[in-house]
């Protein structure tokens, strides 16, 4: 995590050490937008677990996700950019994603005893339904195209399978960098790689196939690619 960030730092103050030698026009960038967008993402989850007589707090708990395997969501986005002098912008907007992204916990001793009913203690956690606010400082590189550096909070639904309790809601900020290429007519293709770390999610047996001193814990980040198709008005 900490080389993501200084890779994004670094970048940033590449890009804000050009600015001065750019020559653009932000005014193909400035005003509002809607978009419609394209997501593939992949998690990683740092996990644990704890039954009432283990003093490891580890156990028998594997965490695993489905490794290589992308999930893909789409949503739309809306927002508005505010030109602050000839080549920099304030771009400030929000986005909502609806795509599922899947945590899998798989108990050694009993892999493959869960079911949809909850029988068996392989449980897994779900992501779906991401909503964003952000901020994205921009720079207009030509008259059609720019780079921007983002930071966001998000929120997501979590969802659950096997017999535990649902947990709350997955908060967490996002970090970005993307490219913006705007068209005369006004439409703009958007390209963006970023994460967002999230805060930790728990939960504890129901009492029918996991005890209700079993708990489980979880701590997603995923990193994703998406590309954006919108119309800046």
């Amino acid at each position: 995590m900490k080389k993501i960030i200084s890779t994004v730092c670094a970048i940033c103050a590449l890009i804000l050490a050009s600015a001065g030698t750019a020559v653009a026009d932000n005014s193909n960038f400035a005003g509002p937008y809607v978009a419609i967008s394209g997501l593939a993402a992949g998690v990683a989850v740092a996990g644990k677990s704890r039954t009432g007589g283990d003093t490891t707090q580890f156990g028998h708990f594997e965490d695993s996700v489905h490794a290589g395997k992308a999930t893909f969501a789409t949503g739309f986005e809306v927002g508005y950019a505010l030109p602050l002098g000839s080549t920099f912008l304030i771009d400030v907007g929000a986005s909502y994603l609806a795509g599922e992204a899947k945590m899998q916990h798989t108990s050694s001793d009993t892999a493959g005893a869960g079911g949809e009913d909850g029988s068996g203690d392989d449980v897994s956690f779900t992501v779906n339904k991401i909503a964003s606010a952000y901020i994205s400082p921009t720079i207009a590189l030509s008259e059609t195209s720019s780079v921007y550096l983002k930071w966001g909070v998000s929120e997501a639904d979590v969802g659950v399978s096997g017999d535990i309790t649902v947990p709350g809601n997955l908060g967490g900020e996002t970090f970005a960098l993307g490219t913006r290429i705007v068209l005369d007519s006004g439409v703009f293709i958007r390209s963006e790689a970023g994460y967002t770390d999230y805060n930790e999610i728990s939960s504890r047996g129901k009492g029918n196939s996991i005890d209700t001193t079993t708990s489980y814990g979880a701590k997603p980040t995923i990193a994703y690619g998406k590309v954006s198709l919108g119309f800046r008005f």
